[in-house]
Formats: structure tokens, C-alpha cells, sequence
């Protein structure tokens, strides 16, 4: 069993990830909330646990070790002191300010053994959850947002654990997310790398007390030497320029440049990931909106260590042939290039691929005709169901966080 963190690129075999099973956040999710939560629509949490079982038994299969955000964020909790700190920081950030009301929900959360406890926080607290908690439910009712059912707002985006951090060669960056939504997703990223035994030690090249926003989703390892970053809708340049400052003067970091990718910035292509992933040495999955010219920011240190920063403007498939030092480049289309079938398999997530070995990759079923080409082009594919899953607009590449991979 491996241990630590290991993740040198988008291909080498996968060993070991991070899932979030979907839970009762997902029922906590209603039509008028929906713009809030960042969800378009509202998964039926049986079938969607069905379809994530079946991804993480896929991954099994494959010999991959599957490990769950609950059980490390358990993990964590190594003492009654981080136990405390952690529902306090909880309550801090779910916006409890009210001493009265933050007490009654203390106590609520503190009855609970804490596997049942951290599910709780993920799945949000409804008013009518803590009936019966206290004689003075008329103090928090009164104080809560007039008419909104919940005390603590659930946080349905969590089975995309490719988000709140990522691990990046030794080391992880931990996210300061755009939305207040899925900021708080962070929290438990940051009990897993602070207090986790497996994890604490990890470098930190981000955290999330930085003011500007960076997603895990627009951070693809392209190679030992080269990390591609998304300049999109969820990550700005400032937070960019910090990871590259970060990881680039690290002593011991194999990285030597970071292409920072400029992106459409809309709901659907909302990370790098989106559009472009990683299939191959030489092989990846592209959007064919980005395919005729694309700017490209090189971020690289000059011999006396300072930042050094080029643009270059052209087609995606020469810019990875220079900066992967690649003979060939195969940009498989989404959708085969078709506006309709590209645009209907990019909403469902056709790009966003998990490669676990070069050249094997695990894709969601309904994207059949980009699926298709994938194989056509050599590409090992395994399908796996995503009715539900894809309702909340991410694929297998989103809802999976390496921890550690081999060296491609």
C-alpha cells in the first residue's frame, strides 16, 4: 500500500485516489437553491451512488487502491483538540455567528461519533434536523435567513475531489475556491494535510488562506518537468503566479516550466480539464473550440531565479510538440468535431477523462461518439455508467483525486 503522495504526471499508472462517495448532500439539493449550489439539476442520490460504486469498483479492477475524503477526514482527527478545532472552523465558515445558535449546533454535532459527525458537516443541517435540540429553536430559526430550510448549507459539489486541492509531485496545493459554495469544501483539505499521519508532511505549493482563486480542476501535470494551469472562470493569474513561484523554486520539485492555458470563461468549460485532458505520451482529448489558436503564458525561472514569462499564441498541437518535446501530437475531438455532438458531449463531460496507465483511460458511457474516437485512435476505454453522476457537470477526471501515481 502506498503512502503519501506521488503524482508526477496525467498518465503513469495509477495506484492510489481520492473519491467522495455521494451522500446526503445531494438530497439536501432543491430547484430554488439549485443557482447557489452551483448545481444545473438534482441527481437521484440511489442511482448516483449505484454509477460512483461502479466507477470505484472499475478502478479496483484495475488494481487501483481506492480510499475515501470521509475516512481521511476521520483520520485526521487525531485528538479531542483537532476534533474541537475542526467543528469550530466548521462553524466559522458555514457562517455561525450567532453565539446562542452556534452552541446548539456545537452540542448537536458534538454527540456524534465523529464518521457521522464529518458526513453531517458534508451533507448540511436542516432547521428541522434540530427540533427537539433546544428550547430556544425560535432564536436560531429567527436569526437564520427568513424562510431558507437549512441552518448549515449542504455541500453537494463534494464528489468532485479533483477540486478543493491537488497533489502535485510531493506536494499539494490546497484551494482557495471561487464561490463561498465550495470554499468550504477546503476545510477538510485542510485537516487531511495538517493532521492526517499519511499526508501531514506533504509540501503546501497553495493554501487557502490566499485571496485569489485557484480550482484543481484547471491543474493538469503534463509531465515530470511541466504543469499546465487554466486561466479560466475559477482560477485567476494572481494564484497562478503564486503556485509557479511555489512549485518552480522548490529544491527538490522536478518541475521546471508551467503553461498557463487562457480558456473560454463559461459554465461549460468551466476548468482546463473540460477541454483538454491527457490520454496518452502523446495522445489527449481536446474541445474543437480550442483547437485553431490558443495563448499560451510560459512561466519558467532565468539562471539567476527570477520569473520569466513568454506568450505564445497558436495551434494547441504545435505548443505541446515544443514544450513536451514530442514528435507527434493526436488531438482526439469531442464529439468527432461535430457542433452538435461536440457541444452535447462536452455539457456531459466527453473531455474530462482519468487516464490510470498511458493510454487507458475510464470515460462516462453516454459520450459515445467521443468515446469512439478514443478508441479508433488506440486508446483502452472503460465506460461507466453516468445518468445521475453527470448531472452535476463533471466526469471521471473530476471526481477523482490521484494520490499517487507512477512515474510515467
Amino acid at each position: 500500500m502506498e503512502t503519501g503522495i506521488h503524482n508526477t504526471s496525467e498518465i503513469g499508472r495509477l495506484k492510489k485516489v481520492l473519491l467522495h462517495r455521494p451522500g446526503q448532500e445531494l438530497e439536501n439539493l432543491m430547484p430554488e437553491y439549485l443557482e447557489r449550489l452551483l448545481f444545473d439539476d438534482i441527481p437521484y442520490l440511489r442511482e448516483a451512488q449505484k454509477e460512483h460504486d461502479a466507477f470505484a469498483d472499475c478502478l479496483r479492477q484495475q488494481g487501483v487502491e481506492v480510499v475515501y475524503l470521509t475516512d481521511l477526514v476521520v483520520n485526521s482527527i487525531t485528538s479531542d483538540e483537532v476534533r474541537k478545532e475542526l467543528v469550530v472552523q466548521f462553524l466559522d465558515e458555514a457562517g455561525i455567528q450567532d453565539q446562542r445558535n452556534r452552541v446548539l449546533l456545537g452540542e448537536y454535532l458534538g454527540k456524534m461519533p465523529d464518521k457521522q459527525m464529518v458526513s453531517t458537516m458534508m451533507a448540511g443541517v436542516r432547521k428541522s434536523q434540530l427540533q427537539g435540540e433546544s428550547e430556544k429553536l425560535s432564536d436560531l430559526l429567527s436569526a437564520s435567513e427568513d424562510g431558507y430550510p437549512f441552518v448549515v448549507d449542504p455541500m453537494p459539489n463534494l464528489y468532485f475531489t479533483r477540486d478543493p486541492f491537488a497533489t502535485i509531485g510531493t506536494g499539494v496545493s490546497i484551494h482557495k475556491m471561487l464561490t463561498e459554495t465550495r470554499n468550504r469544501e477546503t476545510l477538510f483539505g485542510k485537516f487531511i494535510f495538517e493532521h492526517n499521519p499519511e499526508y501531514m508532511h506533504a509540501p503546501r505549493w497553495y493554501d487557502r488562506g490566499e485571496t485569489s482563486s485557484l480550482e484543481g480542476g484547471d491543474i493538469l501535470i503534463l509531465s515530470p518537468q511541466v504543469l499546465g494551469v487554466g486561466i479560466s472562470q475559477r482560477t485567476k493569474g494572481d494564484s497562478i503566479d503564486t503556485l509557479a513561484e511555489a512549485v518552480l523554486t522548490y529544491s527538490r520539485t522536478s518541475f521546471r516550466k508551467i503553461l498557463a492555458f487562457n480558456i473560454p470563461k463559461s459554465r461549460s468549460f468551466m476548468h482546463l480539464d473540460t477541454v483538454f485532458t491527457m490520454v496518452d505520451r502523446d495522445k489527449f482529448t481536446v474541445h474543437p473550440n480550442i483547437l485553431s489558436s490558443i495563448t499560451v503564458f510560459v512561466m519558467e525561472l532565468d539562471e539567476n531565479k527570477k520569473m520569466k514569462i513568454t506568450q505564445e499564441d497558436g495551434r494547441l498541437e504545435d505548443i505541446l510538440k515544443a514544450h513536451l518535446g514530442l514528435d507527434h501530437v493526436t488531438l482526439i475531438e469531442c464529439g468527432r468535431g461535430s457542433e452538435v455532438d461536440a457541444a452535447r458531449e462536452q455539457w456531459n463531460d466527453g473531455s474530462n477523462t482519468l487516464a490510470i496507465a498511458p493510454g487507458e483511460v475510464v470515460v462516462y458511457s453516454r459520450n459515445y461518439v467521443t468515446n469512439r474516437s478514443l478508441e479508433e485512435a488506440g486508446v483502452k476505454v472503460h465506460t461507466i455508467p453516468s445518468a445521475e453522476l453527470s448531472r452535476g457537470r463533471g466526469g471521471p477526471r473530476c471526481m477523482s483525486m490521484p494520490l499517487w501515481r507512477d512515474d510515467p
